[in-house]
């Protein structure tokens, strides 16, 4: 794989990048994966549409999958924040959809933006939500406001 062309984004761009490059190399049979803001706007994504220049795709998803992913992961967020709140079950930390097709996970990230994965049937759930968790863990302390703007501003650039 090629490393992602990261000339002139700030260091915790490129660790973002980084980092989701790895979330798609080390975890087998997933399809297509996105970082969402709280307003559910894609920030980053492993499909090739919306990726920088440089960047090796994953296997190939559903027609315009990054965006729809993004749409779903924002959608799905939503619900289930609504649901935890009206049964005063605390925050959301995962979401796990079973699907005969595939699996669809959807974690929290620390300030409200989310990270969703679109995974093939036979992909191991216990090694995808551990790699999501290790993301998660990672990304969370340095996605700030100004950092959200800035990969929102360079994936449009990528167009």
């Amino acid at each position: 794989m090629t490393a992602p062309i990261t000339y002139g984004l700030s260091t915790e761009a490129r660790n973002l990048h980084w980092l989701l490059t790895n979330l798609v190399e080390e975890v087998p049979g997933l399809v297509s994966v996105a970082v969402v803001s709280s307003d559910g706007l894609l920030l980053l994504s492993s499909d090739p549409d919306h990726m920088l220049p440089g960047t090796a795709p994953v296997l190939a998803g559903p027609k315009g999958s990054a965006a729809d992913l993004a749409t779903i992961v924002s959608g799905l967020g939503s619900l289930t924040i609504g649901a935890a709140q009206l049964m005063d079950g605390g925050g959301v930390k995962q979401t796990m959809v079973a699907m005969e097709h595939g699996s669809l996970f959807v974690m929290s990230i620390s300030d409200g933006s989310l990270l969703g994965v679109h995974a093939a049937p036979d992909c191991d759930m216990s090694v995808v939500a551990y790699h999501m968790a290790l993301f998660v863990g990672r990304a969370g302390h340095v996605l700030t406001p100004e950092l959200r703007s800035e990969l929102r501003t360079s994936l449009e650039s990528a167009r």
